[in-house]
C-alpha cells in the first residue's frame, strides 16, 4: 500500500469516526428526551388505559353543577340522577376520548408555579372509573391565554399538567345539552290539511279566540281558507305555514317538571295551543299538538311543550311571531 492510499485510508477512517460520534450523541440525545418524556408523563401507567370503551363510570362537577353518568349492562351510557332521560352520548364519549389521549402541553414541577395554579379554588373536577380503578383530574386556573387549564392528577400536589381547554369544556356541558330531541313529523306544506290555533284566555266569561285555517290540496297547490275566505296570500298565513313546515325543538329546559315549574312556565294558563291535521306518509289521518307557555326573561323566546309529553322545551321568538299573532287578533292583526 503507497503512502497515498494510507493516506486516504486514514482520512476515511477519521470520518467514520466523527459520523459515529455524531450518532451516538443524536441517539442519547433522543434516548434522553423519550426518557424524560416517560418520567413526567405515562398515559397508560399514571393516567389511565388507552382504551375509551374501557370507563364504566365518570362523575364531574364544576362551579354550576355536578353530573354522574354510568354504563348499564347493555354498554349505552345514562345519566345516573334520572335513568330514563333520553341521554346522547356524544359528550361523554367526547369526554372518554380526551382521556384515552390525555397529553399534556407541559410539565409543572416548580413550587411558586404551583401555588399559583388555582387548585384552592379549582374550575372543576373529574373521576373516572376502570376496571383498575379511579383517576381523578382537578382543573385549576386557566393560563394566561385561557386556552389551557392546569390540572392535578390523583391527587398529586408535587406535580401538574398544562391541559388544552378541550377537556374542560366538555364539563361544563349542561345536561340538558346533552338530550336526545324528539323528532318531530315531518309537515311539509302538500300533507297539510288543518292548523288550529288557540289564544289566551281573556277576562272571565270570555272565550279564547280559535283561528282555524283549513287546506285545499289539489293539482300541487296549497289553497289556504278561513271561515270560507282564500287567505292563502296573506302574509301572517305564508310566515306560519313555512314556520309549521320547519318546525323543530333544539333545547330541552327542563325534563320531568314539577308542578311548580310548569306553572312558573306558563303552562297553567297556556298563551296559545295549535293543532296542526296532516297526511302521514302512510296517508293516514294525523295530529300534531303544540302548547306554548310564558315568554322567557330575555326575551328570546317561550317555553313549549309537544304533545303530551310533559317535558318542557324552547323555541325562539323568530319562530313563533306569526304564531301568537294569529292567536291573539286572529287573521285580521
Amino acid at each position: 500500500m503507497t503512502w497515498q492510499e494510507r493516506r486516504i485510508v486514514t482520512f476515511l477512517s477519521a470520518v467514520l469516526a466523527v459520523l459515529c460520534a455524531v450518532v451516538l450523541v443524536l441517539l442519547g440525545v433522543r434516548y434522553k428526551e423519550n426518557r424524560a418524556a416517560k418520567e413526567t408523563f405515562d398515559p397508560a401507567g399514571a393516567v389511565t388505559v388507552t382504551d375509551p370503551t374501557a370507563y364504566t363510570a365518570l362523575s364531574y362537577e364544576n362551579s354550576e353543577f355536578s353530573l354522574s353518568f354510568a354504563l348499564d349492562e347493555t354498554g349505552k351510557w345514562f345519566w345516573t340522577a334520572d335513568p330514563t332521560f333520553p341521554l346522547d352520548d356524544t359528550t361523554i364519549l367526547g369526554i372518554t376520548g380526551q382521556l384515552a389521549s390525555w397529553t399534556p402541553q407541559q410539565t409543572v414541577t416548580d413550587s411558586d408555579a404551583l401555588k399559583n395554579a388555582g387548585f384552592d379554588q379549582p374550575n372543576a373536577s373529574l373521576t373516572a372509573t376502570t376496571a383498575k380503578g379511579e383517576t381523578t383530574l382537578l382543573f385549576g386556573r386557566a393560563t394566561t391565554d385561557g386556552n389551557s387549564y392546569y390540572v392535578r392528577l390523583n391527587g398529586d400536589e408535587t406535580t401538574a399538567y398544562i391541559l388544552p381547554d378541550t377537556l374542560y369544556k366538555l364539563l361544563c356541558r349542561p345536561v340538558y345539552d346533552m338530550m336526545e330531541l324528539p323528532k318531530l313529523p315531518e309537515l311539509p306544506e302538500e300533507r297539510l290539511l288543518s292548523i288550529t290555533i288557540q289564544g289566551p284566555e281573556g277576562e272571565e266569561g270570555t272565550d279564547r279566540p280559535i283561528t282555524v285555517l283549513t287546506a285545499q290540496q289539489g293539482e300541487g297547490i296549497t289553497t289556504w281558507r278561513s271561515n270560507g275566505a282564500n287567505v292563502t296570500d296573506v302574509p301572517a298565513v305564508r310566515a306560519l305555514v313555512e314556520d309549521v313546515t320547519t318546525l323543530a325543538v333544539t333545547k330541552c329546559v327542563d325534563y320531568h317538571p314539577s308542578d311548580e315549574a310548569a306553572s312558573i312556565c306558563g303552562f297553567d294558563a297556556p298563551a296559545a295551543q295549535v293543532s296542526v291535521r296532516y297526511t302521514s306518509e302512510s296517508a293516514s289521518d294525523q295530529t300534531f299538538e303544540l302548547t306554548i307557555g310564558s315568554r322567557l326573561p330575555d326575551g328570546s323566546g317561550r317555553f313549549v311543550r309537544l304533545e303530551n309529553d310533559t317535558t318542557i322545551y324552547f323555541l325562539p321568538t323568530a319562530f313563533l311571531d306569526p304564531l301568537m299573532s294569529i292567536s291573539v287578533n286572529g287573521l285580521e292583526g
